[in-house]
């Protein structure tokens, strides 16, 4: 397995962000991921690491030169463009890394929560989503104990409809861990479908659940169901008014427009690992920029290599080689 792609690795022929997407396209469930790792594929992430990499070997070789050759002239100004260059350095590898994280969605698909109390009518709204009968519908309070999660797609984008147990006091302890599950499942959501019973004004447990979501950073959309029996229920923002037994159009609306506006044309990560190698990266020159500004040059560099280390390790190893070639190229030295 993988022969073929192991042989341009080992040729120079790809690099290993390359390798990582050509598995990511081969698993892509939606337009959305393809989009993404097209991108990878024609360069796009490489050319950013690759350039943040020699940024931060040019630093490393003006360094060592000063560590080691110390009578050589260096240009005054040296250290405050070190400092600038790594702080910019620093916040593109912040950016990309937050970019790719709140659009994982894009390519992992987007995990939606279906939140409420009992009976507000979760489970006959995942029905209608699916256009299928996936969940039992009852009037007993209770009836759904576990998460159920589903796959469709929405637009062109893949989502997981998850739906929970409904959120209640007093609950028998099986009960009681369906809800633990939902209480997970807000946290771990990309978007909350928040649902309400519009023929009942809030009770205890609605506002308990409203207080709840406020707390949440999370994309929540107020769902009013059963609104063909009048509407009494307040909500605290617009809400997405709909009866679940004539259909939930007005949802998968809202749904596709939302998740059109996540669509992006910057560079994103495709791996937890680039992303962890990122974050690694960052912090390492953080650490770096605060021994600069206490001259503590060996220490400095040090931590220049572990962010070009890690960086390196999206496109290909880092080699300390790289560090001689620029020192000699650029200073002359030996002559």
């Amino acid at each position: 397995a993988g022969e073929f792609s192991k042989r341009a690795l080992i040729n120079g022929k790809m690099d290993f962000s390359k390798i990582e997407a050509i598995n990511s396209l081969i698993n892509a469930k939606s337009e959305d991921s393809v989009k993404i790792i097209a991108r990878t594929m024609r360069g796009d992430l490489a050319k950013f690491a690759n350039e943040i990499r020699s940024e931060l070997v040019k630093t490393l070789a003006f360094v060592e030169t000063s560590i080691d050759y110390a009578d050589d002239d260096l240009p005054a100004d040296l250290l405050e463009s070190i400092s600038q260059m790594l702080q910019q350095n620093s916040a593109k590898l912040d950016k990309i890394v937050t970019i790719s994280q709140s659009r994982k969605g894009l390519l992992e698909g987007f995990k939606i929560a279906i939140v409420g109390k009992p009976n507000v009518g979760k489970s006959s709204i995942l029905n209608s989503l699916l256009s299928y009968e996936r969940a039992i519908i009852s009037d007993e309070a209770g009836t759904t104990r576990d998460s159920i999660e589903e796959a469709l797609k929405i637009g062109t984008h893949l989502v997981r409809i998850i739906d929970t147990a409904g959120i209640r006091k007093n609950a028998g302890k099986i009960e009681q861990i369906g809800i633990s599950y939902s209480l997970r499942a807000i946290e771990e959501a990309d978007v909350i479908l928040a649902v309400f019973d519009a023929s009942q004004e809030a009770d205890e447990q609605d506002n308990e659940i409203l207080e709840l979501l406020k707390k949440s950073q999370k994309k929540i959309f107020y769902v009013l169901n059963k609104c063909d029996l009048g509407v009494k229920f307040i909500s605290p923002e617009n809400p997405i008014k709909i009866c679940a037994k004539q259909g939930t159009d007005e949802i998968i609306n809202s749904l596709k427009a939302y998740l059109d506006a996540q669509e992006t044309s910057e560079i994103l990560l495709n791996s937890t690992r680039q992303i962890s190698s990122c974050e690694a990266a960052s912090e390492a020159i953080k650490r770096a920029l605060n021994l600069l500004a206490e001259s503590e040059l060996e220490l400095f560099a040090y931590e220049l290599n572990t962010a070009t280390e890690q960086i390196s390790s999206i496109t290909k190893p880092f080699e300390r080689s790289e560090i001689l070639d620029e020192m000699f190229s650029n200073f002359c030295l030996g002559k």
